[in-house]
């Protein structure tokens, strides 16, 4: 049986050797490798064979099917390649042809926003520091004069990761890193700061056109020893100029724990040019941030004199300053990955 197994495996590639027809390849496959070939008519007469020999002789079987399949999957390749060169060597190559495009990723209209942002701010002074995305309580919320019980902790719908002493969690705004660039780079409160703090922050919010469960925030901070609220809208002003061109913006009044006085900023919407939609609330104008003057307990947390040093922060939205400038007319738009929105950008 040893031998005849032998004889078959040269005889099979001794046959496979010349052929270079697709209808002769497959009738030899059929011959020795199909269900009712050579192969197989060897392994049924296994049980034939006296126990002491049916092991050596079923490994040489398999050996020898391994070995023919692995010819033709060759022989398949290389009957493939000669065709190609036929075809190759027998038609004219027209080389005038275009290449085919190489298709290049691009920035996410997002990266692209912020980016921007990143621009404007360092042309006007500004740093960028980066802060931490999981805070605890304390530096997210009590540090910034919003301690527990609080009403305002009920702006922030909260994504808690641990319920530990110092309640560890998503950070609702990129504010902590207020605290943490005063006492990083004030040298013990006699230096004066000028940062943003650009971050991902999380908020527990019912998704819809203009709010989403995760977004972007570029935070805002200058603490120096005469800055005034004049400083802080004629700041903010320019940035929105640099930002939009020259259309119109507005302050109004507003209340949050870490600043006094607050107020927030709007500019007029892009997507009805002030006519009203439902994007603005058909105001006529969107948010883009809020900003105010750093409380002075928030100051001293940060390792300042309120009596020597003031300062202003402002937080704002990236997303809803790149729904303003490309018409957007959904947020929800940024996190969906569909490709028809991306590839406009």
């Amino acid at each position: 049986m040893i031998n005849d197994l032998n004889q078959l495996r040269a005889d099979a590639l001794a046959q496979l050797a010349p052929i270079w027809d697709d209808t002769a390849l497959e009738e030899w496959r059929v011959k020795y490798l199909g269900r009712k070939g050579a192969i197989s008519a060897s392994m049924e007469q296994l049980g034939a064979l006296p126990k002491e020999e049916r092991g050596a002789v079923g490994k040489l079987a398999n050996e020898t099917k391994g070995e023919l399949e692995a010819a033709y999957i060759a022989k398949v390749g290389a009957m493939k390649q000669r065709a190609l060169s036929e075809s190759l060597e027998a038609e004219p190559l027209d080389v005038t042809l275009p290449g085919r495009p190489v298709l290049r990723g691009r920035l996410h209209p997002a990266t692209a926003n912020l980016r921007e942002i990143y621009r404007i701010w360092g042309d006007m002074g500004f740093q960028i520091f980066r802060s931490r995305q999981v805070e605890s309580d304390e530096m997210n919320f009590q540090l910034l004069n919003i301690p527990p019980n609080h009403p305002a902790r009920d702006n922030w719908s909260t994504f808690y990761v641990a319920d530990t002493e110092q309640r560890v969690l998503l950070r609702t705004h990129t504010s902590p890193g207020q605290i943490r660039a005063m006492r990083q780079l004030s040298q013990g409160g006699t230096q004066p700061v000028r940062v943003i703090l650009p971050g991902m922050c999380y908020r527990y919010e019912q998704i819809s056109a203009r709010y989403e469960i995760q977004f972007n925030q570029v935070e805002g901070l200058a603490v120096g020893r005469n800055v005034t609220f004049a400083d802080l809208k004629g700041t903010l002003t320019e940035f929105a100029r640099r930002m939009f061109g020259e259309r119109p913006v507005r302050f109004y009044g507003d209340h949050f724990p870490f600043t006094e006085p607050s107020a927030q900023m709007d500019v007029q919407c892009i997507i009805c040019d002030g006519a009203g939609c439902a994007m603005c609330k058909y105001t006529g104008f969107l948010e883009i941030l809020g900003a105010g003057m750093v409380h002075p307990q928030v100051l001293r947390n940060g390792g300042y004199d309120p009596a020597e040093w003031s300062g202003f922060a402002f937080g704002m939205g990236p997303e809803r300053i790149a729904i303003l400038k490309h018409g957007i007319e959904d947020i929800r738009y940024f996190w969906a990955n569909d490709l028809r929105f991306l590839e406009q950008f």
